[in-house]
């Protein structure tokens, strides 16, 4: 005799202190086999991907903990909307938001995102977004609303005093082209959104 088991996993969208950066919690559900969880549900996000869709899928692994990836955006016209969340390990992900007309600009979020914890962040169009590995050998899966494109790649130095992140572990890797973006927020002042 067949036994069927049959799984449905939801999506909670919830605020957080930064206009349009969320924090999407996946509902695990159990059962004899393990866990299924939704990573992604066009008509439930409907609202916040208004007219845009997923272009882009990306995967990253960072083998040493302490590791800074970021802060990292595109400028229009191929301004994106990300969503990362975390499939190994367990990072501290960061969003800034660097829209001029923002009530918030030059502000920052950060938020721990694990393989287990089942969150994601969503990062809109004119934030940044960096992350840092608290443990070792993580994964983060990456969903992009524009495809990469290297003439609308900007970048704002993660140990940028005008913005003041709190890295909750001392950083033991950063890449030369990240050290080196600018520092200023006035870098990003006359882009419009």
């Amino acid at each position: 005799m067949w036994r069927v088991e049959v799984l449905v996993a939801e999506l909670v969208i919830s605020d957080t202190p930064i206009a349009g950066v969320f924090m999407v919690s996946r509902e695990r559900r159990r059962d004899t086999r393990g866990h299924l969880e939704r990573l992604f549900d066009a008509p439930a996000l409907s609202g916040l991907l208004a007219d845009r869709a997923i272009v882009q899928v990306n995967r990253t692994y960072t083998e040493q903990a302490g590791t800074v990836r970021g802060l990292h955006l595109q400028l229009p016209p191929n301004a994106e909307t990300k969503v990362v969340a975390c499939l190994r390990g367990s990072v501290f992900d960061v969003a800034v938001d660097l829209r001029p007309g923002s009530s918030t600009f030059g502000e920052w979020l950060g938020c721990e995102l694990t393989s287990d914890n089942g969150l994601a962040l969503w990062i809109p169009e004119g934030c940044a977004h960096g992350v840092q590995t608290l443990e070792p050998d993580s994964e983060l899966l990456y969903l992009h609303t524009a495809a990469y494109a290297p003439d609308s790649e900007a970048a704002l130095n993660p140990l940028s005093a005008d913005v003041g992140i709190d890295w909750p572990r001392g950083i033991s890797r950063l890449s030369e082209r990240d050290a080196s973006a600018p520092a200023s927020l006035d870098a990003f002042l006359e882009v419009e959104w």
